[in-house]
Order: C-alpha cells, then sequence, then structure tokens
C-alpha cells in the first residue's frame, strides 16, 4: 500500500503550488501548516483533502505529523530558521524527508549532521528537492555517464531566460546563501569558501552569460556518482551583470564577518528586511519565464569531455511539480535507501531524468 504523504508548508507560496501539482498527480496529501483556517479553505479548493495543524515553535506538532512509512515534504523556508523541526520528525518518526530549500547551509546540515541519524533509523532524507537543485544534479550524472571513465570535474550552471519576480521564500534563501559560509567539492574532498568566490561564464543560447558560484546538493552527491570526480562546482547566473560586484561585495562581507559578533548582527538585520513566504510571481509570470541548465564534464587536463544542457520550465512551477512526482515515487516501500541521499542516488539517472521532465525540464540540443 502506498504510504501516506504530508504536505507541511501547504498555505505558503510553494506549498500551495506542490498541493495543486499533487492532487493533479492523482495523489491526496495531508495538508499541514500553522493556520487552520487557511489550511481548511485550500483542502475544500482542492477537493476535500486532510488537514492538520502545526507550526515550528511548537516542534512536537510537526512530530505528530508522521509515523514511520510517511513521507514528509517541507516547504517551510528560509530553512536555515525553521527548516529543523520537520528534518528531525521525519527521522525520528522513521519517514521519508524531502524539501524545497536551495540554502547552503542547512543542505550542509542535512548531509552532514543529519544523514547518519536517519541512516541509523531508516529515514531517507532528500533535501533541496526543487528546481535548487535538482536538474544541475541531473545534468552532472548525464554529463558524467557521457564522460567515461577519464571525467575528473564537471561544472553545472542555472539561468533564468525571461523575467520572473522572486518569491518572498526565494529572496530570503538567496540573501542567506550569498552572505554564509559556503562550500564546494576540492581535490576530492568538501571544503568551506565564501559563497561567489569564483566566477565563470556559460554559453547560453549562443551567448555567454557570467555566474558566481555556489554551494549546493551537487558537491555532496555528484561525487558519489563516480570515484574519480575531484572537483564540483555549481554556479548561480540569475543576476547577469551583477555577478561580479556580487564577488566583491561577497568578499567584503567575508572579512568582515570575522569580527566577533558580526555574524550573528547580520543576519538580524537581514531577517528585518527579507522576509519569508510574502507571495510570488502569478501564472502568466511564471509562464513568460524558462530554466536553462547546463553541465560539462572535464579531464585531468582541462579538455571538454561532455556537455549536457537542459530547458523548461520557471523554478516554481518546476519545483511544485518535482516535489509531487519525488512524493509519489517515495511513497512506494522500499524505493529508496536510507540516510541523506543525492537526487540520483534516491532514483537512479533514467528514472531521475524522468521525473524531471515530468515537471517540464528536459534536455535541449541547443
Amino acid at each position: 500500500m502506498p504510504a501516506r504523504i504530508v504536505l507541511f508548508g501547504a498555505t505558503g507560496y510553494t506549498g500551495r503550488l506542490t498541493a495543486e501539482a499533487m492532487v493533479a498527480r492523482g495523489l491526496s496529501p495531508v495538508l499541514a501548516a500553522r493556520n487552520g483556517e487557511r489550511l481548511r479553505d485550500l483542502a475544500d479548493e482542492l477537493g476535500g483533502l486532510e488537514t492538520q495543524v502545526a507550526d515550528v515553535a511548537r516542534p512536537d506538532t510537526v512530530r505528530a505529523l508522521v509515523q514511520r512509512g510517511d513521507v514528509l515534504v517541507s516547504t517551510v523556508g528560509p530553512f536555515v530558521r525553521w527548516g529543523e523541526p520537520a528534518v528531525q520528525a521525519a527521522i525520528a518518526g522513521g519517514a521519508t524527508y524531502l524539501d524545497s530549500t536551495g540554502e547552503t547551509g542547512f543542505i550542509r546540515e542535512v548531509f552532514e549532521r543529519h544523514g547518519p541519524g536517519a541512516e541509523a533509523s531508516g529515514s531517507a532524507l532528500l533535501t533541496a528537492a526543487g528546481y535548487d537543485w535538482i536538474p544541475g544534479n541531473l545534468a552532472a550524472g548525464l554529463a558524467l555517464a557521457e564522460a567515461g571513465d577519464s571525467a575528473v570535474r564537471v561544472d553545472t550552471g542555472y539561468f533564468i531566460v525571461g523575467g520572473a519576480k522572486m518569491s518572498g521564500g526565494t529572496r530570503a534563501s538567496a540573501a542567506h546563501a550569498l552572505t554564509a559560509p559556503s562550500f564546494a567539492w576540492r581535490d576530492g574532498r568538501l571544503v568551506t569558501e565564501r559563497g561567489a568566490k569564483r566566477l565563470r561564464s556559460f554559453n547560453v543560447r549562443g551567448k555567454d552569460r557570467p555566474a558566481i558560484s555556489v554551494g549546493t546538493s551537487e558537491a555532496f552527491a555528484v561525487p558519489r556518482l563516480k570515484s574519480g570526480v575531484r572537483e564540483v562546482n555549481t554556479y548561480l547566473g540569475w543576476f547577469g551583470g551583477l555577478s561580479r560586484p556580487m564577488q566583491a561585495q561577497s568578499a567584503a562581507l567575508s572579512v568582515i564577518t570575522r569580527v566577533p559578533g558580526s555574524r550573528a548582527a547580520l543576519d538580524t538585520v537581514l531577517g528585518r528586511l527579507v522576509k519569508g513566504s510574502t507571495g510570488g510571481p502569478d501564472a502568466a509570470e511564471r509562464a513568460g519565464s524558462r530554466s536553462y541548465v547546463a553541465a560539462l564534464a572535464y579531464d585531468a587536463a582541462g579538455r571538454e569531455l561532455a556537455q549536457v544542457r537542459l530547458e523548461g520550465v520557471d523554478g516554481y512551477t518546476f519545483t511544485g511539480r518535482f516535489l509531487a512526482w519525488a512524493a509519489g515515487q517515495a511513497a512506494d516501500p522500499g524505493l529508496l535507501g536510507t540516510g541523506a541521499l543525492g537526487p540520483v542516488e534516491a532514483f537512479g539517472l533514467d528514472r531521475l531524468e524522468q521525473g524531471v521532465a515530468e515537471a517540464g525540464i528536459s534536455r535541449s540540443s541547443d
């Protein structure tokens, strides 16, 4: 019998998109959030779904959402502030966990701190299971498969073609990611480095576009796909001509935050200036935006061995659809492993490519 699926954060911007996508796939998730009235309205709108009130300020209510064998999907961000109760609830309950985060710090926490506990409890954790950072993991896996045993490095880049405003959650996540310590896979090991430390260009539809380095799940997941991979780089190309100034700003902030107490002060300021879920682009705005993701594999001499390009729907639409697909897959008992998993590990390369395509992003010849 398929497992029960619980969607925590259902009334937020990403949560609503995910709930709609789940229902469109024939799933009947339990909708969970802190506002019971908004939950009931959404549940009625989607055909009469079950609801359960839960609030991260009361971790026991989050823990009560799941039991062994359930699938818990969390869209409650910013995750570095509010994500802990859901992942702990999944581990304690022996449930499968997925989330929509793109946040550097939280991703590292899931892999390094929560992964061992999840493995011991029999839970599977799949963090960053949306546009941040599923397509790059897929593109990197495909590029490494095509490159063969000579591949030692893979670079991925994320771009937006067309425009759509950021949701409040995305702004909050981006603000933290660009000011917090980041990481990368270098010389066969995970190293800590500042965000936007590196800058490179990718050819996007015949035009070179700059992108800044960012710590993502690829740094943990891609090296597991091939033992000879010594370097994994992920770049974010959302900022165009602002990429180089952002690199300089990152360098300055890395110096400032070495002063005792400055990190906490900066987090306080960001918390006041950048809020969480405050809505996002509507359907028409999302339809005017496209995603473009590239992965390039190289040998030890720096020669390009393979290149994979993906293109498709905007990131918000993709995230809702992919979380719905992944939750449906995870509801099949025994499909996933245990511990903190990368998406190729969790689903296999072929199945993941199918899921990404069903969510609206597929290989491009451009």
